[in-house]
């Protein structure tokens, strides 16, 4: 029980953010406050809170366990991410936060509802964020509760207890303030449980020297970019789409150009979350590489690719620091929980019910809205968290596939929605609409071009439906494209 100490200290500290921040709502402005922290966001905050959402506990756990049966073309392949808040925020930061404004929008549906004036491309939007960001959330609650019981010892459903519920009542409390400062706590714990475990595995195996060496005699295909078959060229190009460039169309990632408080803030955001991402993506992979060096065989003889960086903590960190070890992977889990959580609440609350309301002329109280928007974090995590209680294999595949149908259906509404001018209704409502359905149906069926991910049909379907409705449809009014443009 001792070794869990340092985890229910951080547990503790994350309840204590969460009604700290409740204090600091505005009684006037409720939605701003809980769903976009009132546009305060600094610098700092705003790069934590987008790295965090960012690294989810397959970043931690199923992506260096990949590391560790292919070697360095997995490194190779996963270094695109470095990129991803960089590019989100130079893309869509200072563009979305000043229509954000203009509008008053405080979710990415707003904004596509007021660039297309679609309530069909609204709805579907508000549906698509809920149902995939239920399969990614229900990844990290299986993701964190696995690392727990395999390097702890306790069960798995002990695991999910204990920090599942945890993220969900301080998300439901604290609302989107809560989450990017506890976004930024659990940042700053997995760079730190990076070293922690870096250390050790260095220390149990020798020192990286002789971990190399004893790999490129045992297996010299780990060193190559291809590692002798098992990292193709298709993987690189479909992995860098699905991890890389496309994720700059993941709302979670997007709304945060809604909270920031100015463009100062915003990038020296970008600076420091490239740093911190560079740095964690890199070392964590590293890490599965060098595991090597405590662990023995392939992946499979160790329990799966899942199972890799469990087993070597359990090699290699003493007993009585294991609790600060596993903080820093749990922290990636509970910081994607809690930043889809309340994005997925804001899709019910704000996109449809409140909307909805406004729309037939009907007022909606503060403390209607606050009472619907605690309740509805607190339902959607609940469900999200029974459905863990049996746990799918292969959190990462999951993932991926939540991935890949976010990015299908907002990649290209959103980045040509506010860049270019000819975008309208019709070809937006092609796109996410037709573009995700193929996606979902390519994945059902197993279908893959060139033996590609599926995500290269559901983007390139995105974009031909999109030119297509755009040419046929009917143009954009001018007030709108003055507005926008």
């Amino acid at each position: 029980m001792i070794k869990l100490v340092p985890l229910l200290i951080y547990m503790a500290v994350m309840f204590a953010i969460s009604f700290y921040v409740r204090k600091l709502q505005r009684e006037g402005s409720f939605l701003e406050s809980y769903f976009v922290g009132s546009r305060q966001l600094g610098g700092f905050v705003l790069a934590m809170t987008t790295v965090a959402t960012y690294s989810s506990v397959s970043s931690f756990v199923g992506g260096p366990g990949m590391a560790f049966e292919v070697g360095f073309g997995w490194l190779y392949m996963a270094v695109v991410q470095v990129t991803a808040v960089f590019l989100v925020l130079g893309i869509f930061g200072k563009r979305v936060a000043t229509l954000a404004r203009k509008f008053n929008a405080v979710t990415v549906v707003d904004i596509l509802r007021a660039r297309y004036k679609s309530e069909l491309l609204a709805g579907f939007a508000a549906l698509a964020i809920v149902l995939f960001f239920c399969g990614t959330m229900t990844a990290q609650f299986v993701g964190g509760a696995k690392l727990f019981a395999a390097v702890t010892g306790y069960s798995y459903e002990s695991g999910l207890l204990l920090f599942g519920l945890v993220v969900v009542i301080y998300t439901s409390i604290g609302g989107f303030r809560a989450v990017a400062l506890t976004d930024t706590c659990c940042a700053i714990m997995m760079m730190i449980g990076i070293v922690i475990l870096l250390h050790y595995v260095l220390a149990a195996g020798g020192g990286v020297e002789s971990i190399l060496n004893k790999l490129s005699i045992e297996k010299p295909e780990m060193f190559e970019p291809f590692s002798g078959g098992k990292m193709p060229w298709t993987l690189y190009l479909t992995q860098w789409l699905l991890v890389g460039v496309c994720t700059i169309g993941l709302p979670q990632s997007v709304v945060r150009g809604i909270s920031y408080k100015d463009t100062a803030g915003m990038k020296q955001a970008m600076i420091i979350g490239t740093i911190v991402i560079g740095f964690m993506n890199s070392g964590i992979n590293f890490v599965g590489i060098l595991s090597h060096g405590v662990l023995t065989g392939d992946a499979a003889a160790n329990g799966g690719v899942d199972n890799v960086i469990p087993s070597a903590i359990v090699a290699a960190v003493p007993e009585s620091l294991i609790g600060f070890a596993i903080i820093g992977p749990l922290a990636a889990s509970i910081s994607t929980i809690s930043g889809l959580l309340i994005v997925a609440s804001s899709a019910i609350v704000k996109d449809v019910y409140v909307h909805l309301k406004l729309k037939r002329g009907e007022e909606v109280a503060t403390d209607s809205m606050r009472r619907l928007s605690i309740l509805t974090t607190a339902i959607m995590g609940v469900a999200v968290f029974v459905i863990a209680l049996t746990p799918p294999s292969l959190i990462w595949l999951i993932n991926m596939f939540a991935f890949g149908g976010l990015e299908t259906a907002f990649f290209w509404t959103l980045i040509l929605g506010l860049y270019w001018k000819r975008a309208n209704k019709l070809g937006a409502e092609l796109s996410m609409i037709g573009g995700t359905l193929i996606y979902c149906a390519t994945q059902a069926i197993g279908f893959k071009f060139f033996n590609l991910h599926q995500i290269t049909i559901g983007i390139s379907a995105s974009l031909i439906l999109f030119l297509i409705g755009s040419y046929l449809g009917e143009r954009t009014n001018d007030q709108t494209l003055k507005e926008f443009f």
